[in-house]
């Protein structure tokens, strides 16, 4: 593919940065919680994944003052518009953690992020039942905008003490889960396979049932009982399903896509490591390997990624965010 030019909009699919160093925070949160480390340990990594939320909005919006092309037009790309979501899910999740310090900052951040997860969801859902989407263009993000968006609402929720709405959000991530799933496996049995660029939100199959989990777990208190065991089941299914993806993975050239691999991973890590708490010797042993896991593959890729962008030549696209021919191409 050809080059993003200064007329261009950075792809929404770079959100998936700040995505996945979220959920690094919230491994990290989970695994100094069960080794009995200061929280400054996880606000370390919450404050980088806020930097890099601020920074990633800056960008787009800076971009979208200079092109030509509206950002209706993109978020209407069958491919890129369920990635927008990504802007409001982080902003649940740092402003839940924000709320344990400014409550009432926290809990602003969390309720504005969620109304705006809820517009979006709604306009996107609208457009797919209009059959604005074809199934050759549906793709693992296509769980972001209801299933993401409701999973993570239900945990933030639930985090600032808005538990009746955290159910609700509960609901209709989980329905969603089961609809865009099955949805999603029919097109990847039935139509060709995804092209490169998309490969990776592959991995976003893998965290439905580790984001539940966890906001299972926020809404009851509990990390025990038949949900979380069978949420635990689905979820090391999935793991074993990605596994047995590895090939296709190495064959997928390295791209800003890949930061799609790390909120879902990171998401199973602190899933599990909340799981196996209760377990003296085996919930330490998970929560460092968890820990020392998900921040190795959010480091390989990071480094992987300034690479990339250092090979570019000089002025493109901004700091070289189109330096990985990543993106779907605006005008197909």
């Amino acid at each position: 593919m050809s080059a993003m030019t200064p007329r261009e909009r950075i792809p929404l699919n770079t959100l998936a940065v700040p995505f996945g160093l979220a959920g690094l925070a919230e491994a990290w949160t989970a695994s100094s919680s069960v080794l009995g480390l200061p929280e400054v340990v996880a606000d370390v990594f919450w404050l980088i994944a806020a930097a890099g939320w601020v920074a990633m909005i800056v960008a787009h919006v800076v971009r979208g003052v200079r092109v030509r092309l509206p950002l209706a037009e993109q978020l209407r790309h069958p491919a890129q518009g369920p990635v927008a979501a990504l802007v409001p899910v982080v902003g649940m999740l740092l402003g839940a953690r924000l709320a344990r310090v400014l409550p009432v900052a926290g809990s602003a951040l969390v309720l504005a992020s969620i109304a705006a997860a809820l517009v979006l969801a709604g306009w996107l859902v609208a457009r797919w039942l209009r059959g604005e989407a074809t199934p050759a263009s549906a793709h693992g993000g296509y769980l972001l905008p209801t299933v993401a968006a409701g999973l993570v609402a239900a945990s933030a929720a639930a985090q600032i003490g808005w538990t009746g709405l955290g159910w609700a959000a509960f609901a209709v991530g989980m329905l969603f889960w089961v609809v865009v799933f099955a949805a999603l496996l029919v097109r990847l049995v039935a139509v060709p396979a995804l092209p490169a660029p998309l490969t990776p939100t592959l991995a976003i199959l893998v965290a439905p049932p580790a984001v539940g989990g966890l906001a299972w777990i926020a809404l009851t208190g509990s990390a025990e009982g038949p949900v979380v065991d069978g949420l635990a089941g689905l979820t090391v299914l999935l793991v074993a399903v990605q596994a047995a993806l590895l090939p296709v993975y190495r064959r997928t050239p390295f791209s800003l896509g890949m930061w799609s691999f790390t909120f879902p991973f990171a998401a199973v890590a602190a899933f599990l490591t909340e799981v196996l708490a209760p377990a003296p010797v085996v919930g330490v042993v998970a929560a460092v390997a968890s820990a020392l896991a998900i921040t190795t593959l959010v480091g390989w890729v990071a480094v992987a990624s300034l690479r990339l962008i250092a090979r570019s030549r000089p002025g493109r696209a901004e700091a070289g965010l189109a330096a990985a021919d990543e993106r779907v191409e605006l005008r197909a």
